[in-house]
Protein backbone atom coordinates (compact mmCIF):
# COMPACT_ATOMS: atom_id res chain seq x y z
CA UNK A 1 0.00 0.00 0.00
CA UNK A 2 1.16 3.37 -1.05
CA UNK A 3 2.21 6.07 1.75
CA UNK A 4 -0.80 8.40 2.22
CA UNK A 5 -1.56 11.64 3.37
CA UNK A 6 -4.39 11.77 6.08
CA UNK A 7 -4.83 15.38 4.17
CA UNK A 8 -5.54 13.79 0.44
CA UNK A 9 -8.49 12.53 -0.87
CA UNK A 10 -7.16 8.98 -1.37
CA UNK A 11 -6.95 8.52 2.34
CA UNK A 12 -10.40 9.99 2.84
CA UNK A 13 -11.66 7.72 0.85
CA UNK A 14 -9.76 5.11 2.03
CA UNK A 15 -11.19 5.79 5.32
CA UNK A 16 -14.61 5.62 4.33
CA UNK A 17 -14.00 2.29 2.28
CA UNK A 18 -13.13 1.02 5.75
CA UNK A 19 -15.64 2.16 7.77
CA UNK A 20 -18.08 0.79 5.62
CA UNK A 21 -16.44 -2.43 6.08
CA UNK A 22 -16.54 -2.13 9.89
CA UNK A 23 -20.07 -1.20 9.76
CA UNK A 24 -21.31 -4.32 7.27
CA UNK A 25 -19.39 -6.37 9.29
CA UNK A 26 -20.38 -5.97 12.86
CA UNK A 27 -24.13 -5.95 11.66
CA UNK A 28 -23.30 -9.13 10.15
CA UNK A 29 -22.50 -10.33 13.61
CA UNK A 30 -25.28 -8.87 15.21
CA UNK A 31 -23.88 -5.87 16.57
CA UNK A 32 -25.45 -2.81 16.88
CA UNK A 33 -24.07 0.02 15.35
CA UNK A 34 -24.36 3.53 15.83
CA UNK A 35 -22.85 6.92 13.23
CA UNK A 36 -23.14 10.17 12.68
CA UNK A 37 -26.06 10.75 9.34
CA UNK A 38 -25.67 13.30 7.18
CA UNK A 39 -28.04 15.63 8.88
CA UNK A 40 -25.94 15.69 11.98
CA UNK A 41 -27.90 13.15 14.13
CA UNK A 42 -26.54 10.09 16.09
CA UNK A 43 -27.83 7.31 14.74
CA UNK A 44 -28.16 3.14 16.25
CA UNK A 45 -28.80 0.93 13.66
CA UNK A 46 -29.82 -2.34 14.39
CA UNK A 47 -29.04 -5.77 12.24
CA UNK A 48 -32.40 -6.02 11.32
CA UNK A 49 -32.42 -2.91 9.70
CA UNK A 50 -33.99 -0.56 11.67
CA UNK A 51 -32.83 2.83 12.93
CA UNK A 52 -33.08 5.16 15.75
CA UNK A 53 -32.15 8.68 16.28
CA UNK A 54 -30.26 8.43 19.50
CA UNK A 55 -28.54 10.46 22.05
CA UNK A 56 -25.47 9.99 24.28
CA UNK A 57 -25.86 10.23 28.01
CA UNK A 58 -22.57 9.54 29.58
CA UNK A 59 -24.50 10.13 32.87
CA UNK A 60 -25.49 6.88 32.71
CA UNK A 61 -24.31 3.50 32.65
CA UNK A 62 -21.67 2.52 30.06
CA UNK A 63 -24.07 -0.56 28.86
CA UNK A 64 -26.99 1.90 28.92
CA UNK A 65 -25.86 5.24 27.39
CA UNK A 66 -27.96 5.28 24.83
CA UNK A 67 -31.51 7.20 24.96
CA UNK A 68 -33.33 6.34 21.84
CA UNK A 69 -35.38 9.64 20.60
CA UNK A 70 -37.42 7.41 18.37
CA UNK A 71 -37.38 5.47 15.40
CA UNK A 72 -35.89 6.64 11.94
CA UNK A 73 -38.46 5.87 8.81
CA UNK A 74 -37.40 6.06 5.18
CA UNK A 75 -38.80 9.12 4.58
CA UNK A 76 -37.49 10.68 7.77
CA UNK A 77 -33.69 11.67 5.53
Amino acid sequence: MADLSILSEEFEQAAATAGLHARKNALAAGHAVVFVDHLGRYVEELPDGRRFEVRLDASLPRSSHLCVLGELTASAG
